[in-house]
């Protein structure tokens, strides 16, 4: 098949152990790759940031680190596609260089999530509730994000167009909330990739709502499939306490009677909350906000009255940065402040309040 095809590449779709692929490869005459060589590809071509391309190029060296030593017995038996370079390297030279490779990767990454820390300490600071968009990759989760933030990540048909995160400030019935877009799941994820990805996954799990995306204009065995896997996901993450929303995308692909039955399909199955929407034509996203908003409102209205000095400007203008001000009212040497903000923040904006000669109600 392969020569009156005149193919470049073998695919298979299940995983191989090397030396299947070795005599594969001898057997054709052509490269042979499995399940996770496809997509440690796939990923390779879509990594645009740094910390994208270093967690690929971690899970490539982990997989090379676990077949190191029968890559090189083989390399030695004669050179095949795919098997190129090999046979030079003594086996524990190849296996340590390997190694060396991966902590040097290692070192990079630690610091690339001190800075994400340091970034989700800053935004935990605002008081700001967050959301995880989650999902089975191409399901659409780039295309809500854009929809529900006006911006314009990368988005196609093609499987795992993100790759690192991107998160925007939303407003959800008149209150900020942060939304972050992650990388796409898929089913049976290899363990290397959950691992290298796992600063990247580690959004989901600090978040206070997971937004889970899921197309359902597939026949419903995919839909079910690929909800299935995408939750088990999250429980390997230890995310599965967190609070979710199932947002059932692309309904402007089915009919009315498709999509009812498989809601009804669903519920039956999973006691999850689940929203019907359109992301690219912008259906039912006010619904699904009010959702959003059922979860996570958690704000509590207060007042205050305070001099007016740079000080206490400065600080209105921070407030009006991190709460929801409903009304200020200046006087000739005081101003009047009612707003809406997490409780944890009260105490916070009581005390420097108090300190500047106000009063806080």
């Amino acid at each position: 098949m392969a020569s009156e095809l005149n193919a470049e590449k073998i695919i298979f779709g299940n995983n191989l152990k090397i030396v299947q692929i070795y005599n594969l490869a001898k057997l054709t005459g052509r490269e042979v790759i499995d399940r996770i060589q496809l997509i440690l590809e796939i990923f390779a071509r879509r990594a645009s940031t740094r910390e994208a391309k270093l967690q690929i190029e971690l899970a490539k060296l982990r997989y090379e680190l676990a077949h190191a030593k029968e890559k090189v017995r083989l390399a030695r038996i004669g050179e095949q596609p795919g098997f190129q370079g090999l046979g030079k390297y003594e086996v524990d030279v190849y296996y340590e260089a390997v190694k060396r490779q991966i902590h040097a990767i290692q070192e990079k990454l630690k610091e690339i999530r001190k800075m994400r820390t340091i970034h989700r300490n800053r935004r935990a600071e605002l008081g700001l509730p967050t959301i995880s968009l989650a999902g089975y990759t191409n399901s659409g989760k780039s295309t809500l994000f854009n929809s529900l933030t006006n911006e314009n990540v990368p988005v196609d048909s093609g499987f795992f167009t993100t790759l690192s995160t991107a998160t925007r400030a939303i407003e959800v019935s008149g209150e900020k909330v942060l939304i972050t877009d992650t990388v796409g799941f898929i089913d049976c994820l290899p363990i290397m990739l959950i691992e290298s990805f796992h600063s990247t996954l580690e959004e989901t799990i600090f978040s206070d709502l997971i937004l889970l995306v899921v197309d359902v204009s597939e026949p419903i065995n995919e839909v079910l499939r690929k909800l299935s896997a995408s939750l088990e996901i999250i429980r390997e993450i230890d995310a599965a306490g967190i609070p979710m929303i199932v947002a059932l995308n692309k309904i402007d692909l089915v009919s009315p009677e498709g999509l009812k039955e498989r809601i009804d399909c669903l519920s039956r199955i999973y006691r999850l909350k689940f929203v019907p929407i359109s992301a690219l034509r912008r259906m039912n996203l006010e619904t699904l906000k009010e959702e959003i908003a059922g979860i996570l409102k958690r704000y509590a209205d207060s007042t205050f009255t305070m001099p007016i000095s740079r000080e206490s400007l400065s600080l209105l203008s921070w407030i009006f940065e991190n709460t929801k001000v409903h009304k200020v009212v200046y006087t000739d040497d005081s101003v009047s402040v009612s707003l809406s903000m997490p409780p944890h923040m009260i105490g916070k904006i009581k005390d420097r309040v108090e300190k500047i000669g106000g009063k806080f109600g």
